[in-house]
């Protein structure tokens, strides 16, 4: 049943409409009503048949989206809180119902190899397969789809409305898409069909198969590296680090666009030796032109006892890879600094000049440099 409507600016909407019935927030129009579309919210969850889960001997299910594996018994859900077991068939309640929805700068996500200066239709809904003790979604990524208001916002009208706005990407973010997989694999798929392009911004806890038959419709992918220890996988993230690094493998050799983020945590992920460590295995598996955001933690959810990365920190991170040879490293929760702009490895002049989520210039002529033309890895 339809509750009621809410309005969403098209352009240059600031912050993310994301409504939890925690907060109580109240619907209204974003921004003006110029540009401004309707979405319906519903209390209805879906009940497509999850694409990814097979059935117990005894009884049950056992989900094989992620790496995670739950077992399911009749009337639980797995980790994620949004897959649910009826009667022995697995069900997202997740389709089509997104608790947050945004138009960002393709820079926020970010993916700066990748179309800069556009704009991506963004989305998430509730639920996520860890629990990262510095999550700043939170509030929805740990909430249950009943705790979060919903709007009703199917892929053909996600498309539909990219076309009508010339919005040209559409972003699975803000939450972990992994654990709406369906409602993002039909999305990305009709999305490509009608020219629009798909990234996945995740913190890549996905097993083989299902990540296969979803990079054959996705044109990016951000991974959030969140350590090179699996200790602190287990104790920050409540997940493993061995399956992470396998996906990143996986998405490079498929050839989808890759850009990782690091988030540098004040003691527990922030030694010389583990920034060494990173660049090390870049270097080695993926390649030096593989862009890496090393990114400044903030106190949040489970850890507001430690304090903000010291801007010292994370320009040793910095220096580190790019001494190990990294082409582009860059820094990210620290405006105006020098490392949020895009370098030419090969005659060092600025190619990409940001503030922010905003280009200040751009000296790409395609994907070379307009200075000496050597070529940047990225799409453009």
């Amino acid at each position: 049943m339809m509750k009621r409507r809410y309005f969403l600016k098209c352009l240059g909407c600031g912050a993310v409409l994301t409504a939890t019935s925690q907060t109580g927030l109240i619907p209204g129009i974003i921004g003006g009503i110029q540009n401004a579309w309707a979405l319906d919210f519903t209390h209805e969850l879906s009940d497509m048949e999850a694409r990814y889960y097979k059935k117990l001997e005894n009884g049950g299910v056992e989900c094989i989206l992620c790496p995670r594996h739950c077992r399911v018994t009749d009337l639980e859900r797995g980790y994620c809180g949004v897959r649910e077991n009826r009667k022995d068939v697995y069900h997202t309640l997740v389709y089509g119902r997104p608790c947050a929805v945004n138009i960002d700068p393709i820079e926020k996500k970010p993916l700066f190899h990748f179309y800069p200066g556009t704009t991506a239709f963004s989305l998430a809904t509730a639920g996520c397969n860890c629990n990262c003790k510095f999550c700043q979604n939170y509030d929805i990524s740990q909430s249950r789809p009943e705790q979060t208001d919903n709007m009703n916002l199917p892929p053909e009208e996600i498309v539909s409305s990219c076309l009508s706005r010339k919005v040209p990407i559409i972003a699975y973010t803000y939450s972990e898409p992994v654990i709406f997989y369906e409602y993002m694999y039909d999305t990305a798929k009709l999305g490509r069909e009608k020219g629009i392009k798909s990234v996945m911004i995740t913190g890549g806890y996905i097993e083989k198969d299902p990540l296969a038959d979803l990079l054959n419709h996705l044109d990016a992918v951000k991974v959030d590296l969140k350590a090179i220890r699996d200790g602190y996988y287990k104790n920050i993230v409540d997940s493993e680090l061995r399956p992470i690094l396998n996906a990143i493998l996986q998405i490079k050799k498929a050839g989808v666009w890759l850009e990782l983020v690091y988030l540098v945590v004040p003691t527990l992920n922030d030694s010389e030796s583990e920034f060494k460590d990173l660049a090390s295995w870049i270097k080695t598996n993926l390649g030096l032109d593989t862009p890496l955001h090393f990114s400044r933690f903030y106190p949040q959810y489970l850890l507001k006892d430690l304090p903000p990365t010291p801007e010292k920190t994370l320009q040793m991170a910095h220096d580190i890879c790019r001494a190990e040879g990294l082409e582009y490293v860059y820094l990210g929760n620290l405006p105006r600094h020098p490392a949020e702009s895009t370098y030419c490895p090969k005659c060092g002049k600025v190619l990409i000049e940001r503030a922010g989520y905003r280009i200040l210039q751009n000296n790409l002529k395609g994907n070379y440099c307009s200075y000496c033309g050597h070529e940047i890895p990225g799409r453009y």
